[in-house]
C-alpha cells in the first residue's frame, strides 16, 4: 500500500512556492506532480495543517454497523436466508444495502450464508492410486478404474 509523503518534504515544497517559484518548477525540482504542490497548498490555507489524513482502512462499515442488532436478529430467526433474501429484507425495513456490504458484515460477525454441505466423492468413477506401479508417473490414463 502506497504511503503519504513526508511532512517534511511538503513543507519544504511549500517554502519554495511562498519564495515565488511556480507549481511545475516547485513539483519537477522535487520530484512530486504539480496537483500534489496545489493540493498541499490549499490543505495548508484551509486547515493550517501539512499532516496527511488516514490512508485505506474501512471507513463506512460503520453504517450497517448501527443497524448490527436487527441485522443478527433475522438471521437468528430465518437462518436459512441467501444474502439476497436478506437484502430484500432489510430493503423492506427501509435499510438499503449493496450485497458485498451485507456479505463483509456477516464475515466480521463469523456468519456465512452457504447453503451447500461440502461435495462426496463421486461414486460413478472411483480412483484409486494403489494400483499405480512404482516409479511411473501417475496421469488419469495410469490410474485403473474399480
Amino acid at each position: 500500500m502506497p504511503k503519504a509523503l513526508s511532512l517534511d518534504l511538503r513543507t519544504r515544497v511549500l517554502a519554495a512556492v511562498a519564495a515565488g517559484a511556480s507549481h511545475r518548477g516547485v513539483a519537477e525540482r522535487f520530484g512530486v506532480s504539480a496537483a500534489s504542490v496545489s493540493r498541499w497548498r490549499t490543505l495548508s490555507r484551509h486547515q493550517g495543517d501539512l499532516r496527511p489524513g488516514p490512508l485505506g482502512g474501512d471507513r463506512r462499515s460503520a453504517r450497517i454497523e448501527a443497524y448490527a442488532e436487527a441485522i443478527l436478529d433475522l438471521v437468528e430467526t430465518t437462518p436459512d436466508l441467501t444474502i439476497q433474501e436478506l437484502r430484500l429484507e432489510l430493503c423492506g425495513m427501509g435499510l438499503t444495502f449493496g450485497y458485498g456490504t451485507i456479505q463483509r458484515f456477516l464475515i466480521r460477525h463469523d456468519m456465512t450464508r452457504k447453503k451447500r454441505l461440502g461435495m462426496l466423492p463421486g461414486k460413478t468413477v472411483p480412483m484409486s492410486w494403489a494400483n499405480v506401479r512404482p516409479g511411473s508417473t501417475p496421469n488419469l490414463t495410469s490410474i485403473r478404474r474399480v
